[in-house]
């Protein structure tokens, strides 16, 4: 046989061996991405090329005069794989460059896939007619039995890929990434030039065009035949990480290349020796490399586990860092995004059972699928690692490293607990020396101010006894005892605040929160009258019995209803309602004023802080305050309706008295 016979049925073989190799890998790594849907149908039409030219050539070796319909069969696999190859070609790259971000709009990105596909109905009916019969079919320079149209649309389409591969290379960060679209540049524009040359005739005379034509059919297999190497060494296109089903392909079409190779080896040498001694010597000579590639196969998993190694200290460096800051939500999801960069997922969660000190999302206990990955401390589980990978499984590295992540994650949940123990523990002493002050600096305050009041107060009342007092100062006096009464009523808001609370040490007694709630409503009705606002009490049917003091259960709802009055416009309405639940005995205050602006709704609970002009923002305060005392909540809504409004419920927990 000619040497350019024995290139091309090599060639041939081994592009249709890769492109095998591709279609495999694609389906194998399954990722939800279009990118990797148009790079299979590449591969696909670019495999029908190939096959069918191997198809017949190797008719041509084993047959003096090639059967018809094989033929006809030949040459239908070649022409489909030519027709949607200048548009796949386009779309591929169009496809990559949206994947790079280097296509915004949704709308730029379809109008490039419609340029590269709308000539393929007109040529496709324009030219089929023009297409040879299987008598005439040229299978040296398939492309020469296509007519004008479909050859200038295959230049153009290489054209443009070579502008998308000179974008590649300008953007590319990786020197690796570089290279390989410089390497995809020079061999599209390469290829461009050989369409032109061999089938435009830009030269005169057909010399060498069998030879062109072989380079031009054999160009494809070195950038996908490099982007193999790319994607293993270097994890390009992100499918690295799925070296398991890299090495499982590659080493199944090495198999099939050997045993083609035993086959012909034993053909070439039939003359001086049987076929079957033959393949029986090259068998053989595998048992010699056995120790060779075991080798080699040591050294690569004895890298892969290093690198993986030194991957997980990296990942369980950062989080640790995370774990140091003392807030287990921000470390979840750090850990959750860390890890799925770092590993290259596609999802990470971090599910945490109810276990003491560890507040997460809790999930039930039993393992439910292959990804889901055992969080254990001390012997008992305290939750899963459930991750999904881009493709459609993990590899063993992956799987390692993983394994590796979940057993060091107890040491960092726990640190993270210390340390977010550690700071509550601090903030709880910082806020009891500040009451401590608080309520050092109320009783100098009682101490100097109370008596002087009481006194100011005791001689104005028996001024106003007095009939000869004149009008006009007793309307003043009477003014200024409604401000020593307004300014006591602070004093002792701010007493009552700083009455020191005594820890680990709840309070026994119990109340009928809707008798108390009944008797604030009617003290404060004569308040709500003098406002203007129409002040309205629910009472449940159910009894409402709480783990809590009258006094308390008073300073809760007073404190609310004093709030909401002043909050409610005139004409408006305030409304109070006990009920419960479950949970506990539900005391909601509701108002129908302009309702708390998002910005000041984190504060609004906090001492001192307040946006009236005679207030002193210890109301609330005091309402958390009480409802902590007693094991109870705190919540609101605004706007509560209709966007105006403000809706306070104070949840307590229900006593073990019987109504």
């Amino acid at each position: 046989m000619p040497w350019l016979t024995y290139v091309r049925l090599i060639g041939f073989t081994a592009g249709t061996l890769l492109m095998l190799f591709w279609m495999v890998v694609i389906l194998g790594y399954r990722r939800q991405r279009n990118f990797e849907r148009v790079f299979f149908f590449l591969c696909l039409a670019l495999f029908f090329f190939y096959g069918g030219s191997l198809l017949a050539l190797n008719a041509q070796i084993y047959y003096q005069l090639p059967p018809p319909m094989l033929a006809v069969f030949s040459q239908t696999v070649i022409v489909i794989g030519l027709w949607v190859l200048p548009a796949l070609l386009t779309h591929f790259h169009v496809e990559y460059g949206e994947a790079r971000g280097l296509l915004q709009s949704r709308a730029g990105k379809w109008s490039w896939v419609a340029v590269a596909y709308l000539p393929l109905p007109y040529l496709l009916i324009r030219e089929h007619l023009s297409t040879p019969n299987a008598q005439r079919f040229d299978f040296l320079t398939p492309v020469n039995s296509f007519g004008p149209g479909f050859k200038i649309w295959l230049f153009l389409a290489l054209v443009v890929c070579c502008l998308w591969q000179g974008r590649f290379f300008r953007f590319a960060t990786d020197k690796h990434e570089k290279d390989f679209h410089e390497m995809a540049l020079l061999l599209l524009a390469c290829a461009a030039f050989l369409v032109l040359d061999i089938h435009m005739h830009m030269r005169n005379g057909m010399a060498g065009q069998a030879e062109l034509g072989t380079l031009l059919a054999l160009l494809p297999i070195l950038p996908l035949g490099a982007l193999v190497y790319s994607v293993q060494k270097h994890n390009f296109l992100q499918i690295g990480r799925q070296r398991n089903l890299v090495y499982a392909v590659s080493i199944t079409f090495v198999a099939l290349l050997y045993l083609s190779a035993i086959r012909r080896v034993g053909e070439w040498l039939e003359p001086v020796l049987p076929p079957e001694a033959t393949a029986a010597i090259l068998v053989f000579v595998l048992v010699a490399l056995f120790e060779p590639i075991q080798r080699v196969v040591s050294r690569i998993l004895r890298t892969t586990a290093l690198n993986e190694f030194d991957r997980s200290h990296r990942i369980m460096g950062a989080i640790n860092e995370t774990a140091r800051l003392g807030n287990f939500e921000k470390l979840r999801r750090f850990a959750e995004k860390w890890v799925r960069e770092q590993l290259e997922l596609a999802e990470v969660t971090l599910t945490m059972r109810n276990v003491t000190g560890l507040d997460g999302r809790v999930q039930p206990g039993q393992r439910g699928s292959e990804n889901e990955f055992e969080i254990c401390h001390a012997g008992r589980s305290i939750g899963n690692l459930l991750v999904r990978p881009h493709g459609a499984m993990l590899s063993g590295e992956t799987r390692a490293a993983l394994e590796y992540l979940c057993e060091q994650l107890p040491g960092a949940l726990e640190l993270c607990r210390l340390i977010e123990e550690k700071v509550r523990l601090e903030r709880e002493l910082a806020e009891r020396e500040r009451m401590a002050a608080l309520g050092q600096m109320a009783a100098n305050i009682s101490h100097n101010l109370k008596n002087p009041l009481g006194s100011i107060k005791t001689i104005l009342q028996v001024q106003l006894e007095n009939p000869e007092l004149p009008k006009t100062i007793r309307g003043e006096t009477q003014l200024i005892l409604e401000e020593i009464g307004r300014l006591s009523s602070k004093l002792n808001q701010l007493l009552q605040f700083s009455r020191p609370t005594i820890t680990g040490e709840k309070d026994s007694s119990t109340s009928d929160a809707a008798v108390v709630a009944r008797e604030v409503t009617e003290v404060l009705r004569h308040e709500a009258d003098r406002k203007g606002v129409a002040l309205l009490f629910g009472e449940s049917a159910m009894p409402a019995c709480v783990q809590a003091s009258n006094e308390a259960v008073s300073d809760i709802l007073s404190n609310l209803v004093m709030n909401a009055l002043e909050a409610a416009p005139r004409g408006g309405s305030v409304r109070v309602s006990v009920s419960r639940n479950e949970d506990g005995c539900l005391l909601a205050v509701e108002d129908d004023g302009p309702g708390i602006p998002q910005e000041l709704s984190e504060k609004i609970l906090q001492p001192f802080f307040t946006t009236k002009t005679h207030g002193t923002g210890l109301g609330l305060a005091i309402v958390a305050r009480r409802a902590s005392e007693v094991g109870g909540s705190v919540e609101f809504v605004s706007p509560a309706r209709n966007g105006r409004g403000t809706r306070f419920v104070v949840t307590l927990p229900l006593g073990d008295k019987k109504r």
